[in-house]
């Protein structure tokens, strides 16, 4: 037997094997995990994987997810790390498990090792039944123990469930209505509530009309004020919708700044003081002569997340102890924002994730949840749920930060990049309360925390500079990060971080430099690309695509090609888009190739790689992404480089 291997990150900050799995219920396994299902498939893949390593049928698995008195503290479920890293430490915790019990059963009952499996949680000698089970001996394996990381889990080879695909757990109560969501859940006595919010950070309640407030409403409502901490609740919720509908005609505001119309445009965000930093080789120092050198600039406003339905919180306080539901994509994250803004002990606070309309990245579902704690504290006994409004769920979800790119070469004989810039300017992407961020409610409760400091790594996989470094084989390149400390509207994650951008603005850049080298932007590519799966993909959906080089130009129809790598360092994936530009662009067509190693639960893939694709459509066709670039290959490339940076995680296997 081999010495014992160093522990996944994950499963070495929560070593216990009995916090990841149980047997307590007969024929039942109980399998726990910090990830929590945002839409992604995550909590299937987890049941396969675990099925996989405790060599059980998947309809035992009995998943818990994302509780802080019951499962692994994973943090924040994102940046495509669930698998990566989650999944790992499961696999392991699983593949330990299974190893104790016929270690258990060769000891007690003189079986040799090497002779005894489990099929479907029974332990077979030689492929004959024993007798024993997962289930007889529980009593009897103590997984009160620390993981040791001295058992391997199953080879690849071995695999039976891994690699195939599964339905998704989730779907079948979505799809049929099913009380599956926060905004479902049905306390006894639960009231709601809607906040009436500080219009701009640090704004304070000049002045407010109770009575105005309570004529207007169209029946009984109550009205709680702590600070400018403001809402209004009630047992009938059309009740407290509407008179929320009206508030702010009743309350007066100090230190309320109007936005400035120039600061809706991107380029706003030049003219800004800014953080700067370069990561790379140091830039040339030669002149270069007009001819050889390349610029271009590329913008995006700020994006919402716009899920399905607004963020929603539920909370009680009851005998010292604070229950919160929330779809928040980090619990324990969560519970420590939550007891530094209601300076309460961290283990009298217990935050369980309920599922919501779904979102990569940083909504109002913390908020939300914060609001419903700040107001059952206030009224000990009562649960209390918040539901934002859809203008509130706009005007103040964290957005994914304005972006302003530029890309510039210096170019050779032979038309490529000898030296290479990619220069970023954005505001933080980057803002959750567990990595320094306030909530909402904090900032309005009375003496509410500093503006947390404005930090953002540029080193990769960054954030706002995240995939701003090519795969190209360039001799020399360099990122240029200017953050914006202070920008117009709050701001934090969406899905890609500022991939999004920088891939669209690389993209953009290597389409202009195969046109104006002359040659065909497949090829371009591949001469420039050493890494053999970056080259696969691309020469894979080129021949999917039927990409034929040198079509006509002026026909209004065209194809183009993209590619990335999650945060050059995971999945692979190249698209093929075919445009047709008349009156309007419309996207006819898409081809995708990727490589994500050993993918757990292939539909769950090629569902992640289809909604990656119609969302960076939209981004792209919808949101008014800008560049120095001619209009039509802009518009023929548009969907396609945005495509190309759609997220997908990198498997365990890998």
């Amino acid at each position: 037997m081999s010495g014992p291997m160093a522990l996944p990150p994950l499963l070495a900050s929560n070593p216990r094997l009995s916090l990841w799995v149980a047997f307590d219920r007969p024929g039942e396994v109980r399998v726990a995990t910090g990830r929590v299902e945002i839409g992604q498939g995550v909590l299937t893949a987890m049941r396969q994987i675990a099925a996989e390593e405790l060599e059980v049928a998947l309809d035992r698995i009995r998943l818990q997810s994302g509780d802080t008195d019951l499962t692994p503290n994973e943090g924040y479920t994102a940046g495509s790390q669930s698998i990566q890293f989650g999944g790992v430490a499961l696999r392991q915790a699983c593949a330990e498990v299974r190893d104790l019990f016929l270690d258990h059963a060769a000891a007690s009952f003189g079986y040799e090792r090497g002779d005894l499996a489990v099929m479907d949680g029974a332990i077979l000698e030689r492929g004959r039944p024993t007798g024993h089970d997962y289930w007889s001996l529980a009593g009897a394996v103590d997984l009160a123990r620390p993981a040791r990381g001295d058992r391997g889990p199953k080879a690849r080879s071995d695999g039976k469930i891994v690699g195939r695909s599964a339905p998704r757990i989730d779907l079948a109560g979505k799809v049929f209505g099913e009380p599956v969501f926060v905004h479902d859940m049905a306390l006894d006595g639960l009231r709601h509530a809607r906040i009436v919010r500080q219009p701009r950070r640090g704004a304070t309640i000049r002045s407010l009309d109770e009575a105005g407030l309570r004529r207007a409403a169209k029946g009984p409502i109550d009205i709680a004020r702590r600070g400018n901490f403001l809402a209004i609740v009630g047992d009938d919720e059309s009740v407290v919708e509407a008179a929320a509908a009206v508030a702010a005609n009743y309350v007066e505001w100090d230190g309320v700044e109007p936005l400035n119309p120039l600061q809706e445009e991107a380029r706003w965000l030049l003219q800004q003081p800014s953080l700067d930093r370069v990561v790379g080789d140091p830039p040339p120092t030669a002149p270069v002569p007009p001819r050889n050198r390349y610029e271009a600039t590329y913008t995006r406003m700020h994006v919402a997340h716009a899920s399905v339905a607004p963020s929603c919180g539920v909370a009680v306080y009851r005998d010292g102890r604070l229950d919160v539901w929330t779809h928040s994509q980090g619990v324990f994250p969560l519970r420590e924002a939550l007891a530094r803004m209601l300076a309460l002990d961290p283990t009298a606070i217990r935050v369980r994730h309920v599922q919501g309309p779904g979102c990569y990245g940083h909504n109002g579902a913390d908020d939300a949840a914060a609001d419903a704690a700040a107001l059952a504290v206030q009224m000990p006994g009562v649960p209390v749920r918040v539901r934002w409004r859809r203008e509130e769920e706009f005007g103040f979800e964290p957005m994914s930060p304005a972006m302003v790119v530029t890309t510039s070469a210096l170019i050779d004989e032979a038309g490529r990049p000898a030296d290479w810039t990619t220069e970023i300017w954005s505001g933080r992407h980057s803002n959750r309360p567990g990595s320094g961020g306030n909530l909402l409610a904090a900032e309005a409760l009375p003496d509410p925390p500093p503006a947390p400091p404005v930090t953002e790594s540029s080193n990769p996989p960054g954030a706002g500079t995240r995939n701003g470094e090519p795969l190209y084989a360039f001799a020399a390149k360099r990122i240029v990060h200017h953050l914006i400390p202070e920008t117009p509207v709050r701001t934090s994650s969406l899905r890609g971080l500022g991939a999004t951008l920088n891939v669209f603005a690389i993209e953009g850049a290597m389409d202009e430099l195969a046109e104006r080298a002359g040659q065909d932007p497949v090829a371009y590519r591949l001469a420039l690309l050493a890494d053999p799966r970056a080259r696969a993909v691309i020469e894979r959906v080129a021949a999917m695509s039927g990409w034929e080089p040198g079509l006509p130009a002026g026909t209004g129809r065209g194809r183009g090609i993209g590619f990335a790598r999650y945060k050059n360092m995971a999945a692979y994936a190249a698209v093929v888009v075919e445009v047709e530009a008349e009156a309007e662009i419309r996207v006819q067509r898409v081809w995708c190739a990727c490589d994500a190693g050993l993918v757990i639960n292939p539909d769950g893939a090629v569902n992640q790689l289809e909604g990656g694709i119609i969302q960076a459509t939209s981004w792209a066709l919808k949101r008014g992404f800008g560049s120095t670039a001619p209009a039509l290959p802009r518009a023929i490339g548009m969907a396609i480089r945005s495509c190309a940076s759609a997220r997908c995680p990198k498997s365990p296997w890998n």
